[in-house]
């Protein structure tokens, strides 16, 4: 694992803007908000050469609840290569204040030496082998998957849905994301990734605060060294970044929720689709909605468009019943919300290309290993997983967030599944809220 952290620097065009720490800038800003002065009056007071005094006067206000403070540092950017899947899709979830990219399955090594050692994420020693020989397997089917979904895919183009006049790089382009997307279930939670997130000083205190609190040694690991490049940027504000108590007790917690139900629900066999999706639109009764619904959304020339109150309004809570790690890596990074899953594995998916039986031997050993670490209520037990494990998700926002997911997710390039996924909640979201069908777009998730 190696993180780097991004020091932005201004363009040439803003060469003659006031030039600013991370730091300096939260602390001009603090005091701008304290004055009735302007910024330029501010700026004068502040030695910019030596701005270390000013920076500890007004920062010092962190300390007694003005966590806001941290807010204004700007978006500090850091890079981790080689983490495991499995942190990635965590510190997704942690920071919901964050912009970020994640490698995709398409481009990265699909290989067990693309795996962290056992002993980096904690598989106990006595099951380390078997981890391993596990892992390795699963590698081997993803690739045999891959080469034959391939060779079908070139003997039958219609399969791949080519758009007409495609030029032959872009032929070839879908034909091998065909194969790849639907090969991909075999990919283990393990498999290294790269991340690169950017978010201000006091979001990253939060998120490697609760890295730092969680009970996988390779969180921790990363808790530690996203700390010392943050330090470089932002070294007071991440002063408040280390493991705490309320933290640790939740992730306990809920690691103990997860073991409980994994090891209730715990199959490897294919679960049926399940849609959960409920509607809000309560209102104070001294603040009513008058907006119809088909007003909030008629004005979009596209789902980037702006919406009205009537949908702003409206909570919107969906949940899948069987959502695969493949797509969870996807959809968690909807920020807006709440996002929860027990990440355990329920089921496995594989595409109707797939046959399970044909893989029956690995996923029964698979499935006991995962089995035996969750007996052992070990947190290891999620690097036992492969991306075909299906997982309850379950996602809370508002509807005009929801109508974007559902478009974009649907939309040209979206993957089969998710779409698959999308398409059932929209569904019910219309069913439940009809005045909404005629200006919601679902698409067809058609090839790029």
């Amino acid at each position: 694992m190696k993180v780097t952290g991004l020091a932005l620097v201004p363009p040439p065009s803003a060469a003659g803007l006031p030039q600013v720490t991370p730091e300096l800038l939260a602390s001009v800003l603090a005091r701008y908000s304290r004055s009735n002065q302007g910024i330029a009056a501010i700026l004068e007071k502040v030695d910019l050469a030596n701005p270390d005094a000013s920076i500890d006067r007004i920062l010092n206000f962190v300390d007694y609840g003005h966590a806001s403070i941290g807010g204004l540092t700007g978006g500090l950017a850091v890079a981790l290569d080689d983490v495991s899947m499995w942190l990635a899709y965590k510190i997704f979830e942690l920071a919901t204040m964050a912009d970020g990219q994640e490698s995709s399955t398409r481009y990265i090594t699909m290989d067990a030496a693309n795996l962290p050692g056992a002993e980096e994420l904690g598989v106990p020693a006595d099951l380390a082998g078997r981890w391993r020989d596990v892992m390795a397997r699963a590698f081997a089917a993803y690739h045999a998957e891959y080469a034959r979904l391939d060779a079908l895919a070139t003997a039958s183009p219609a399969l791949v849905r080519v758009p007409p006049g495609a030029k032959p790089a872009v032929v070839t382009r879908l034909r091998k994301n065909y194969a790849l997307d639907r090969a991909r279930y075999f990919i283990p939670l393990a498999t290294r990734t790269n991340l690169g997130l950017v978010q201000t000083s006091r979001m990253w205190a939060a998120t490697v605060k609760h890295l730092d609190s969680l009970p996988q040694p390779e969180a921790r690991a990363a808790a530690a060294l996203i700390r010392t490049e943050l330090l470089k940027m932002s070294p007071r504000l991440m002063r408040h970044s280390f493991a705490e108590p309320s933290y640790a007790a939740q992730a306990a917690q809920e690691l103990a929720a997860s073991l409980a139900l994994g090891s209730a629900r715990l199959s490897a066999a294919p679960l049926a689709d399940e849609v959960w999706v409920h509607v809000d639109r309560a209102t104070p009764p001294f603040l009513p909605e008058t907006q119809p619904v088909a007003e909030s959304l008629c004005h979009r020339a596209n789902r980037y468009g702006h919406q009205g109150t009537a949908t702003r309004r409206m909570r919107v809570t969906f949940a899948w019943n069987n959502l695969a790690l493949a797509e969870l890596r996807d959809l968690n990074r909807h920020r807006t919300g709440h996002r929860h899953t027990p990440l355990i594995q329920a089921g496995f998916y594989l595409p109707p290309e797939i046959r399970h039986d044909g893989h029956a031997a690995l996923l029964a050993d698979q499935l006991e290993l995962t089995r035996e670490l969750l007996a052992r209520g070990s947190p290891a037990y999620v690097y036992s997983l492969l991306l075909g494990a299906q997982t309850p998700f379950e996602h809370s926002t508002h509807a005009d967030k929801f109508i974007y997911e559902a478009e974009l997710r649907t939309g040209m390039g979206a993957h089969f599944r998710y779409a698959e996924h999308l398409s059932a909640a929209l569904r019910e979201f219309l069913r439940q809220v009809p005045a909404a069908r005629a200006q919601v777009v679902e698409g067809t998730a058609e090839p790029e």
